[in-house]
């Protein structure tokens, strides 16, 4: 039986942000010696404001509120609906007034327990609460583990675009505690899974080698396999963060396949249609044929990229996507309201070849409307 008061054996990344600085810690039952990881960070007060859905709060609150009472810690809890949607001006709102009415301090801790929607919601309502709270991100999905948990970027989104509202506030501390991947749907693993192969594809070629042999594997449950592909990507992340914190330049090779995806997550409506991590996917896919229809990496490249996904047996197809999409130049008209647009200009991240991405914005329109006319008609 696992002694809650002991923390256990657990692999490190360390953010070096200054007085931002944070670690990343990743491994098995983390969720079970949670009182003993954020005990250090508190003061006076024993006690923290836990964000949750109602999906991981079925599974997993009980479990964090009896490590956290271990450690002498009191909890209070607010459970939003599970789902995209939770991401919008609604929820926000009825997160910060719960944290205003529970008294949340600057000094207090909320915590972030969930995927990449709580993760975004909760570090958002932290960062605009009394100009800045404290708060600790436990993600529970593979997606949230080696994405949006770390790096600091907060927010909800707009009808006219993801993400659209936001700001940078870095966590105190992330638990990536793999063992909660085994309660994850298949489909909901690999959606994260869309995520993890983008960093080989973005910046090392060797990881990507790493997963097109190990990927199943990894997959199929193997916690060392996991532990190692969670680690790497965070630590690519947090390398390109501390280069670039607010995404003035290389933080932008983190948005590779983004582009596409989320000018397809707004023509589903934020709904189960397409989630994030498959968007993700299939905006890889894209992104590389664009590079290769202009004539920046070989067809073998985007070829490679569409195997290994349909391999791992995730979506990597427009066809893939149920039900009706816009036609092509709607979807680069969605496109325009992205983020990542500067002086008008959309800025993509293309590939030379698998590894090797870069930022550009000198991509003519038409291209890009041929390259999803064709992944269009592939749908039938």
């Amino acid at each position: 039986m696992t002694d809650p008061d002991a923390v256990q054996e657990f692999e490190t990344v360390h953010v070096p942000l200054g007085d931002r600085a944070y670690d990343v810690r990743i491994g098995e039952g983390l969720i079970t010696t949670a009182g003993a990881h954020i005990a250090p960070l508190m003061g006076r007060k024993k006690s923290v404001f836990v964000l949750t859905d109602t999906n991981v709060a079925g599974l997993h609150l009980d479990t964090l509120k009896t490590a956290l009472a271990t450690a002498g810690i009191a909890t209070e809890a607010l459970t939003l609906p599970a789902g995209e949607a939770t991401k919008c001006w609604a929820q926000l709102e009825v997160a910060v007034e719960w944290l205003i009415e529970n008294r949340v301090e600057r000094g207090d801790i909320v915590v972030a327990f969930g995927g990449g929607v709580i993760g975004d919601l909760a570090g958002f309502a932290a960062a605009i609460l009394r100009r800045g709270v404290r708060f600790v991100q436990i993600p529970t999905s593979l997606l949230a583990q080696v994405d949006s948990s770390v790096g600091g970027k907060t927010g909800i989104n707009s009808p006219r675009g993801k993400n659209l509202i936001g700001a940078f506030h870095q966590p105190s501390l992330v638990l990536a505690d793999v063992s909660v991947l085994g309660t994850l749907t298949p489909r909901d693993f690999l959606a994260g899974y869309g995520e993890v192969q983008k960093y080989g594809l973005l910046g090392d070629a060797a990881f990507f080698d790493w997963l097109e042999a190990n990927g199943p594997a990894l997959a199929a449950g193997d916690v060392a396999k996991r532990i190692y592909a969670v680690k790497r990507a965070i630590q690519m992340k947090a390398d390109i963060v501390v280069r670039d914190e607010t995404e003035q330049g290389d933080r932008a090779l983190l948005n590779l396949g983004h582009t596409f995806c989320h000018a397809l997550e707004a023509a589903t409506g934020y709904s189960d249609r397409l989630l994030h991590g498959e968007g993700v996917a299939i905006g890889c896919a894209l992104a590389y044929e664009l590079s290769a229809r202009l004539g920046l990496c070989s067809q073998e490249a985007p070829s490679r990229v569409r195997a290994h996904l349909k391999d791992m047996k995730t979506k990597c197809d427009l066809s893939d996507i149920a039900g009706e999409l816009p036609d092509a130049e709607a979807l680069v008209d969605l496109m325009a309201q992205d983020k990542k647009v500067i002086d008008g200009q959309l800025r993509f991240i293309l590939a030379r070849d698998i590894g090797d991405s870069f930022v550009t914005a000198d991509v003519p329109r038409d291209v890009v409307i041929s390259v999803l006319e064709d992944a269009l008609r592939t749908r039938g």
